[in-house]
């Protein structure tokens, strides 16, 4: 049986990369080195061949680093290398939390290391030949400490609290880690913003002016209880802009890059916040926890079917049953459920942009926010003739060019 799994795991892993690689292939049929009839007026000859260069450079890197993490994964398996972590863990302790913690933490951290060389090519060399790095290496490196710290704290209590319960409730263990998950999730909604981000970035609050007595003024118009609006230094690291919603109740904030301010006008911006707000009004921030919530909790009922079962830490050839080995095949195992739930996800995200921007469009006005996504863009060297397989797959948010065409008929509604 142990090897069935295996074998099965083995497979899932084949056709995973297998199937991306064909989307890769799909996608890269749609580029042109000449500007298409549907993109004059939005891209200028020079860009749009800058765009398809940025596209083109991606994806030969990105075929590279999954064709490296493809081998790395298939060589471990077959040699048995978390069954050698494992042993190896157990040499030190036999504590199931503290096994569980050393082991996903040198898994973490080694991936990590392998990593590293690949995201530093992309930040300082890819990013840096289009004109979007601003990431320093003290930066880049404070940034890599700081993430360390918070999977040590945040993802080690995580995975403690998933253990403890897991070694004292039982079979019921699926439902106590459910509950918690949930809290802290929303817990982490609501103040991700104050508690994260400063880490980070800092937020200051949108300086009294033209902008913010329109943003607010289109807030009480629509009747959207808003305080906190800041802004963000996004451009310490890039050039890239965007806006984003967070909190929940008293807790919700706006926050706009200051690149975003830099690069738009004043309707512009407006047009891109009632398309958050709207967000927020069609409550899919909401729907999306209930979503995710009932996700989680199916997932941890599954796996307490299966946890307890010996094959699957067999399977990937340790001696002895354990929880971190269970889990990881696993998580292996459910990897086929994730990409078809994920896939589900996006086809729903790609419904609540198309109600956030006909909510911006019948709310505020649909000229401005079209200015703004053609400029965001232009300026991202967005690939804009995708294909509908990957946008399918792939894409949380709609194509510009379908967006713009929605945002034109919510206009005459």
């Amino acid at each position: 049986m142990e090897q069935v799994i295996f074998y099965i795991i083995i497979g899932i892993i084949v056709f995973d990369f297998a199937f991306d690689r064909v989307m890769d292939y799909l996608n890269s049929t749609r580029w042109s080195n000449k500007l298409p009839e549907e993109l004059k007026g939005i891209y200028e000859e020079d860009k749009y061949r800058k765009s398809q260069d940025y596209s083109k450079e991606n994806m030969r890197f990105g075929l590279l680093t999954s064709s490296l993490s493809f081998i790395v994964i298939l060589l471990v398996l077959f040699f048995e290398g978390f069954a050698y972590l494992d042993g190896w863990v157990r040499q030190f302790t036999e504590h199931p939390i503290l096994m569980a913690i050393i082991f996903f933490g040198i898994l973490g951290f080694l991936s990590d290391i392998l990593g590293t060389p690949f995201d530093i090519y992309h930040t300082f060399v890819i990013e840096e030949k289009y004109g979007f790095n601003r990431t320093t290496p003290k930066i880049y490196i404070t940034d890599k400490l700081k993430g360390y710290m918070l999977s040590l704290i945040l993802g080690g209590g995580l995975l403690a609290a998933f253990v403890w319960f897991y070694d004292t409730a039982g079979s019921l263990f699926w439902l106590y880690a459910w509950v918690f998950i949930t809290i802290f999730s929303v817990f982490m909604s609501m103040f991700y913003s104050t508690l994260i981000v400063p880490l980070f970035n800092k937020q200051t609050p949108l300086e009294e002016g033209e902008l913010r007595n329109s943003i607010e003024d289109f807030a009480r118009k629509v009747g959207f209880k808003l305080k906190n609006i800041y802004v963000i230094d996004g451009s310490k690291r890039t050039k890239k802009a965007n806006a984003y919603f967070s909190g929940l109740g008293a807790k919700k904030r706006i926050v706009l890059y200051d690149t975003l301010i830099n690069d738009h006008t004043n309707d512009e911006l407006v047009g891109v916040l009632a398309h958050e707000i709207g967000h927020y009004k069609k409550k899919h921030t909401l729907k999306s926890m209930v979503i995710s919530t009932i996700h989680t909790g199916i997932m941890l009922y599954i796996l307490s079917l299966f946890i307890d079962n010996p094959y699957l830490s067999g399977a990937l050839g340790a001696e002895t049953p354990s929880f971190h080995i269970g889990i990881l095949a696993f998580g292996l195992l459910y990897s086929p459920i994730s990409t078809l739930l994920g896939i589900a996800g996006n086809m729903l995200s790609r419904y609540h942009e198309y109600e956030a921007d006909r909510f911006a469009a019948k709310k505020f006005d649909s000229k401005p926010l079209q200015e703004a996504l053609k400029k965001l863009s232009v300026n991202h060297l967005s690939n804009l003739r995708p294909h509908p397989a990957f946008v399918f797959v792939n894409y949380s948010h709609p194509p510009l060019l379908k967006r713009l065409e929605m945002l034109k008929k919510y206009a005459m509604r």
